[in-house]
């Protein structure tokens, strides 16, 4: 580990000379042990002279450099002597803890016991990896000193469920069990543990509560794929279409539910050939009876919008507001929509056969979007057919194999009209709602679905949740949990930073925790063991005030 660059301190030195005098110096101590000599103040024989020029030089230190162990006397403890017998085992990485446990406090997570679930999560925050790495970080910069298979055997049970004990008791009878919970089963799981799950998702929701002022009213669902570096697949790791672009990679599904403002509410993983329009009403519904908030206005994208999702949503009470296909609504519904003629700007409604409503947008930059495609996709397709590589047989794929029309047996062709009578639907996006909501304020709720993306982005790269490296399904959902869990503390970091009005990014915050060190030491004068945060720079202190104060 070395010594931190946070110990080259200074301090004031007395150096004989051979005349009999003695300078006074403000001398630096190097991370290579060297002395380097930081300003002159004087010399003398007069030993009151001399007590002025040691005076003068703590002086300079004060005005020009933050002490190394605030409130501590660095001459009482022989400081030049200390910094030379310092030892690994004396310096420990403070910031993590300083920062992200003060959250992971805050938001109430400290109601779980586990010290382990703790140092997992906060790890997860500053130096995401594999759980090997995890264990070698904890014990080189923490010392705190886990093995591996403590770990696993950890998230062996770290989602435990005490009826999944029920179901292996009435598999053993013969009895047929539904394949809801298959992979988990046949995991060698030990039967004592805590569903850190729920216990997570509680302690999400009534954060998430009062963050948004006491009650959830419109709650945003979305899924991704999460890809795995194996080959074979299993009951849970599926290959299916891979938003990750990873589609020859077994994968799972990681549904969210988030609150206004991005504020987690809960998730769940499903199989990575699941249809993601079957996801939607068991995660709403099972999070809405566990947490009882009512009946908010669900939000979720194109994806999830179906006849069977609609009509579930509306005899469970629930207002909504899904993204919309316009070219694929009726040809009544498309007819009106074009005969809107929306310029760039426009809002406009579109009464729908079921009795919801269309809301349809026109904006330049979609626009131009579309128009981009569609130029693409249809170079794409003049060069396939000019180098005679598209056949009748590749006529039903994906892209805009839509303009391509059959003549005789064997000749293909691109439909130039239908090229450009699709130009019509450039820029223009839709969203189905039954809400009472004005065109502008469903527009507005939709574009909040952003927050789950950005979820997505974190968790991907910010908190490396992926690729995973584990087999066991038990693990998997363990690893899931604990990048959930630090999600919200940085969801929660990047709340106080915003209303703080901080420059400190969440980005930058992370990578300042990586440098606030605390040093043990024994004091001279009470031989006790003592702890000491170590001096911060202003930027490192500024965050820690902000994360002691809160918002």
């Amino acid at each position: 580990m070395g010594v931190p660059r946070y110990l080259c301190s200074m301090f004031v030195r007395k150096k004989p000379n051979k005349s009999g005098s003695v300078s006074v110096q403000v001398v630096a101590k190097t991370r290579s042990r060297r002395q380097k000599v930081i300003k002159s103040i004087g010399s003398s024989k007069d030993p009151k002279e001399i007590e002025r020029l040691m005076a003068e030089g703590r002086d300079y230190i004060n005005r020009h450099h933050e002490p190394l162990l605030p409130g501590i006397d660095e001459e009482e403890i022989g400081f030049e002597r200390f910094l030379g017998q310092l030892n690994n085992s004396q310096i420990q990485v403070a910031g993590p803890e300083l920062v992200f446990g003060r959250l992971y406090d805050r938001i109430g997570y400290d109601k779980i016991s586990s010290e382990m679930f703790r140092h997992m999560v906060i790890c997860r925050l500053f130096n995401p990896g594999s759980k090997l790495k995890t264990v070698d970080y904890l014990e080189r910069y923490l010392h705190v000193r886990y093995s591996l298979s403590k770990v696993y055997r950890f998230l062996d049970n770290l989602c435990y469920r005490p009826e999944e004990d029920e179901e292996e008791v009435v598999e053993k009878k013969g009895e047929n069990v539904p394949g809801a919970n298959e992979g988990r089963k046949s995991d060698a799981r030990q039967k004592k543990g805590q569903d850190y799950k729920t216990i997570v998702e509680q302690v999400s929701y009534e954060h998430t509560k009062k963050v948004v002022g006491g009650e959830v009213t419109v709650c945003f669902y979305d899924m991704t794929t999460l890809y795995f570096e194996a080959e074979e697949e299993d009951e849970l790791r599926k290959c299916g279409f891979s938003k990750d672009g990873k589609h020859s990679c077994p994968q799972i599904f990681l549904g969210l539910l988030v609150a206004s403002g991005g504020n987690p509410i809960g998730y769940e993983i499903y199989e990575g050939n699941i249809s993601e329009g079957k996801t939607i009403i068991p995660v709403v519904q099972a999070l809405a009876d566990r947490f009882g908030f009512g009946k908010p206005v669900v939000v979720a994208d194109a994806g999830l919008l179906s006849k069977d999702n609609i009509e579930a949503l509306v005899k469970d009470g629930y207002q909504y507001i899904l993204g919309a296909r316009p070219k694929n609504e009726s040809e009544k519904v498309k007819e009106s929509i074009l005969a809107l003629n929306l310029k760039y700007g426009d809002v406009a409604e579109v009464k729908r056969k079921d009795g919801s409503r269309l809301v349809v947008s026109c904006s330049e930059k979609r626009a131009a979007k579309d128009r981009h495609n569609r130029e693409k996709g249809l170079a794409r397709l003049q060069k396939r057919v000019r180098t005679g590589k598209l056949t009748k047989e590749s006529i039903n794929n994906r892209g805009y194999n839509k303009y391509l029309k059959l003549e005789g047996e064997v000749n293909v062709s691109i439909d130039l009209a239908k090229y450009e009578a699709d130009a019509a639907w450039d820029g223009i996006k839709g969203y189905v709602t039954n809400t009472k909501l004005k065109a502008g304020e469903v527009i507005d709720r939709y574009g909040d679905l952003w927050y789950i993306e950005r979820a997505f982005r974190f968790n991907k790269f910010d908190l490396a949740v992926r690729p995973i490296y584990h087999r066991l399904r038990n693990r998997i959902e363990g690893h899931i949990c604990i990048c959930f869990t630090a999600y919200t503390i940085l969801l929660e970091l990047e709340r106080i930073l915003k209303a703080a009005k901080s420059e400190i990014t969440v980005h930058r915050a992370q990578e300042l925790t990586k440098t606030m060190y605390a040093i043990s030491y024994v004091s001279p004068k009470s031989s006790l063991s003592q702890r000491v945060i170590l001096g911060m720079s202003d930027e490192q202190q500024a965050l820690c005030n902000l994360v002691k104060g809160g918002a």
